[in-house]
This record gives structure tokens, sequence and C-alpha cells, in this order.
């Protein structure tokens, strides 16, 4: 498995987890295997203690149970110096009020020991000696205080063969550790070789491949999972704009081939100023026309890039007001009866260009779909407690169908099947969709509900200016 030239090895993650690993587990190793030498050798070292004592006691019982015969009892306790002599044991009998020696076995080490009664009761170390000294009392005989001990040689050799032990396995898990650690953490890591190899050979024009899951829902797991989620989203939204590319296309290719058109036949032949004039306004219309539509395409641009925000407080009761007042031409023209209800002055943050679009483009909507002898209502509420201004604009128009309502704010979506307009209406498509694009970037939500011959509302929720 490769994640890059070799000279970058010791940036991989591979390479990372493998030594830190190591180290932890050397630390805990080293730790664990000392703990098991001093934990044997504290062990040997109280048996030997326990032994010196019980020796103590030995010689207390055979200078109690043959005092008056000194003669036997040195021969005792040589006899017990001789059976131990491979352990280098010996004893020290010291008079308790001088301290001057009374007796000591054969073979006893000369050792430089301070005054017997400066000396701890012990047990404790002289070079490769192990000591125990204790006072003794017994019957009709004077204090006296009994030294005992023992050479360590035996503990010492059997120490030093366990470290040895520890260090040939210690320099063995020191050069198996990192092996078998680069092996596990390759094993660890190649999902996310896969995933590296899978999303460099990714290409914005076929985002159809996505990364497998293992199932186990561990952490690279639920990687993989989050980066098939983010290219589903953007395999949808390039999707998305290719289709809306490829209707921006189509929408500004009919009126310029319509004008082109036009202007090929003014020229085929000399026309009066009467036609020239007549061709020059609908070569006017078309323009503005499309002017109209530009702009509605840069300002879903500026949508799409989060260019559009709320700028300054904008009184919307106002624009309200006039929106309604300069439709209501349009509205009497069509005999649709166009009326509003506002509330007291409701202030939002947003751009007055901006909001009044959306404003125009409900109304407009409703004017369209809503047969002569319907009504439209523009209501603005703003709720003393509530944060939030609602915005509604309501007609008794056709209706939009069910399974077209999910597709309303679609760009250049048209459900003209479903909504069948009292009178022949020009549009791009891109009227709600503009709205809801403006509504989103000033931190609002829209919303629509319709029923077939019964009307169409749409409600728009703004947040109030504080």
């Amino acid at each position: 498995m490769r994640f890059g030239p070799v000279e970058h090895l010791f940036r991989t993650l591979r390479f990372q987890l493998t030594f830190w690993n190591t180290i932890a587990i050397l630390v805990l190793i080293a730790a664990s295997l000392w703990g098991v030498r001093e934990g044997l050798r504290w062990t040997l070292l109280t048996e030997l203690d326990k032994a010196l004592v019980s020796d103590v006691k030995e010689v207390r019982g055979i200078i109690e149970r043959s005092w008056g015969d000194w003669e036997e009892i040195e021969a005792e306790l040589q006899v017990k110096a001789d059976s131990l002599n491979d352990r280098g044991w010996y004893v020290r009998i010291f008079s308790a009020e001088d301290g001057k020696q009374i007796w000591a076995s054969k073979k006893a080490p000369e050792l430089h020991m301070p005054m017997v009664k400066a000396v701890v009761p012990g047990p404790y170390n002289r070079g490769s000696i192990r000591l125990v000294q204790r006072p003794i009392t017994v019957a009709r005989a004077p204090a006296m205080v009994v030294r005992v001990g023992a050479t360590r040689d035996e503990i010492d050799k059997d120490i030093w063969r366990l470290t040895e032990m520890i260090l040939v396995a210690f320099a063995f898990i020191l050069v198996a550790a990192p092996l078998i650690g680069y092996w596990l953490a390759g094993r660890a890591t190649r999902p996310l070789a896969t995933i590296l190899h899978t999303t460099a050979r990714l290409h914005p024009d076929n985002l159809s491949e996505r990364l497998p899951l293992r199932g186990s829902g561990d952490e690279l797991d639920r990687l993989s999972a989050t980066i098939n989620g983010m290219l589903d989203r953007l395999a949808a939204h390039l999707e998305q704009q290719r289709v809306f590319v490829a209707n921006a296309a189509h929408e500004l290719r009919s009126p310029l081939a319509a004008m082109r058109t036009s202007v090929e036949v003014a020229l085929e032949r000399d026309r009066t100023p009467i036609e020239y004039r007549d061709l020059l306004a609908e070569l006017v219309e078309q323009c503005a026309a499309l002017a109209s539509l530009i702009n509605h395409l840069l300002l879903l641009a500026e949508g799409d890039a989060g260019l559009l925000q709320a700028e300054s407080p904008v009184r919307l009761d106002q624009l309200a007001s006039r929106a309604v007042d300069m439709f209501q031409g349009i509205a009497e023209q069509r005999d649709v009866e166009l009326r509003s209800k506002t509330a007291d002055p409701v202030t939002v943050r947003g751009n007055p260009v901006h909001l009044r679009e959306v404003i125009h483009n409900l109304i407009d909507n409703a004017l369209k779909f809503t047969p002569p002898g319907g009504s439209a209502l523009v209501e603005l509420s703003a709720p003393p407690n509530s944060e939030q201004v609602e915005l509604r604009v309501s007609d008794t128009g056709v209706g939009i169908a069910p399974e077209d309502l999910p597709n309303v704010f679609e760009r250049f979506f048209r459900a003209d099947k479903s909504r069948q307009r009292a009178q022949p209406t020009e549009g791009n498509g891109l009227g709600l969709c503009i709205c809801q694009s403006i509504v989103n970037a000033y931190g609002g939500r829209i919303s629509i509900a319709s029923k077939v011959g019964q009307g169409t509302t749409v409600t728009v929720s703004l947040p109030a200016n504080s």
C-alpha cells in the first residue's frame, strides 16, 4: 500500500501510528518486565529475611536449651553453620551490655560494622551479605544480641538470569513490535488508502462512483459514508447547475432567434418607416424581456454565491402597500379583486430591491393564475412576542396539482398543465425560485400550500428587525 513517495514516509499516518504505538508498547513492556524483576527480587529477599529471623529464634532456642554448657551450644551452632555453609550462613553473639562479641561461627566474615547498639535490628545489606540482628533474653543468662547473616549470591544469580532473559525478550520485542505494528497499521489504514485512491480519480463530469462501506461502523466507515453523502449532494448540485445552464441557454436562444428572424425578414426588402418603427418596437420589447431574464439569472447567481446580504432595516409594510397599489390596475384589467391587510409598521433587515422583487413575484403569480371574478389577498402580520414576520399572498385561483407542489421552487419549472391560466401569460419559471433564494439568504423560509380549484397560499417568514 502506498501513500506517497518514500521520502515522505515519516509523515504518513501509517508511520506515525506505528511509531507512537511502538513507543507506548515498549515503555509499557519495559516497565512491566522491570516490575516483574523487582517483584521477584523483593520476594526472594523477603523469604531470606524470614529464614534469617527464624534462624535467630532457633539460636535462641539452642542457647536456652543448653545454657550452662557453652561448649555444647557452640557445637550445635557450628553444626548448623557447617550445614548451611553453601549459603555463607554464619552467626555472631554479642553481649548486650558492652557490645563485645561472645562467640562467632567459623568462617564468619569480618565486616566493618558500627557498635552493636548502633546497628538497626535489620534486615539490611552489608556488601553481598544479608543480615538480621535481634536482642534475645534467656532465663538465668545475661542479655545478648544475636546477628545472623547469609550471602545473597544465589539470589543475585537468579535475578541476573532473569535480567538476561528480560533483555533478550525486550530485544526481540524491540525488533518485532515496529514490524508487527507497521503491518497492523497498514491493515487499519487500508480503507483510508482506498478513500484517497477513489477520491483522487473522481472527476466532476462523472461522480457516479462511491466509496465502499465495510459495515464495521468505525471512524473510517463513517468517513466513507460522509464523503459519499457529500458526493451525492455535489452530484445533485452539479446536475441542477447543468439543467439550469441548459434551460437558461434555451430561454436566451429563443428570443434571440426570434429577434434575428425579425431582422432578417426586415432586410429582405425595403420597408416603410412605420414598419421599421414597429419592428424596432418589437425588438425593444424582446430586449427588455432578455434584460429581465438576465437580471433574474444574475440574482440567482448572487444567491448561490452567498452575496445576497441583509444590508439595512426595511419597512416591509410600506413595500407591500406600494406593491398592492401598483398591481391594482392589472387586477382591475383581469377582473380580479386585489386586497391588502397589513399590520402596524413592520421592519425587517434586507435589501429593499430584493424584497420588492419577492412581493412583486408573489402578487404577479396570484393575479396570473386567478380567473376573472376571483380575488387575491396580501396579508402582513407581526405578532408582538414573535421574532418572525409573516407575509402571506393567497388567491382563489386554479391551484397547483399535488404532484407539482414539490417542484414549484425549481428553476424554470412551469406547472402549466396543472394551473390552466385564465389568460395566456408569459413567464420563465424563475419567480418562485428567486423568491426562495432571497428569503433563504435573509435567514427566512418560504412555503406554499395549494388545492386544485380552490387556490394557493404562499407564506414568507422573515426575522423581525430587533
